[in-house]
């Protein structure tokens, strides 16, 4: 059974996390079943917009952290997982993405919002990119993007302190369209994507290549990937996992 549920309704394709009891914590095989469905509605020109929420009350709680011990005892090559097909999937997505966040988004739930091209967000939701604390540096060329949406020193602070992001906070700073009642969050996102499916696609596809420099991203994906699988193996990045292991560790 997936933890990844699709739903195809008024042009628009939802992607939803279906993993609650974990939080949402994306495994190997979530990532590939993302990136499917990321591949079969660039396709399909029946689908004009896709939306990526989270069952339950948190959207994205990060990594399975399953899969970084693995990497880091070597029982798997990072960069011949499905988290590789996912970047690359969300990163060159050529239609809208929406996002909907409530409760806690942490690691590549953070990431991945700024691969989206609307995001909505509840007011009291938790946003935290502890890369460093894990061992790591920051995944989905976030170190790129995320300055370029906010400035080096906030981003440096998000990335090297660990600090909580509140979701009203997240839109005041422009990592969110909006910042809502968290029983709000899921209809805005909806109402928005239908919006956008119900436009002219072939010039919403060209707006958003136009808005993003494709070749920059793709060569900061291809460094971060290589220096997290560099990381994965170092002292500091063993600690972190047994750390985490032992529930004494950073929160994932």
């Amino acid at each position: 059974m997936s933890d990844i549920r699709t739903e195809n309704a008024n042009r628009v394709l939802s992607i939803i996390l279906d993993r609650p009891a974990k939080k949402n914590a994306i495994t190997d095989a979530m990532y590939g079943d993302i990136a499917a469905a990321l591949a079969r509605a660039a396709g399909d020109s029946g689908i004009g917009a896709v939306l990526i929420r989270g069952e339950g009350p948190d959207f994205c709680a990060g990594n399975d952290i399953s899969m970084f011990a693995a990497a880091a005892a070597g029982e798997q090559d990072i960069l011949a997982s499905n988290t590789g097909l996912f970047l690359d999937a969300i990163s060159t997505f050529p239609k809208p993405l929406v996002a909907a966040v409530t409760g806690r988004a942490i690691g590549i739930g953070v990431t991945m919002l700024l691969h989206c091209d609307l995001v909505y967000v509840a007011e009291d939701a938790e946003l935290r990119t502890p890369f460093i604390d894990l061992g790591l540096v920051p995944e989905a060329a976030s170190a790129l993007t995320l300055p370029e949406r906010i400035g080096h020193v906030r981003s440096f602070a998000l990335f090297a302190l660990g600090e909580a992001l509140r979701g009203a906070e997240a839109a005041a700073i422009g990592i969110a369209n909006r910042a809502l009642p968290a029983d709000e969050v899921a209809r805005a996102a909806e109402v928005a994507a239908r919006a956008l499916a119900a436009k002219p696609l072939s010039a919403l596809v060209a707006t958003k290549a136009l808005m993003r420099n494709a070749e920059a991203i793709a060569a900061a994906l291809d460094a971060d990937k290589k220096a997290f699988a560099a990381q994965l193996q170092t002292p500091e990045a063993a600690a972190a996992f047994a750390a985490f292991a032992a529930r004494k560790g950073p929160p994932a």
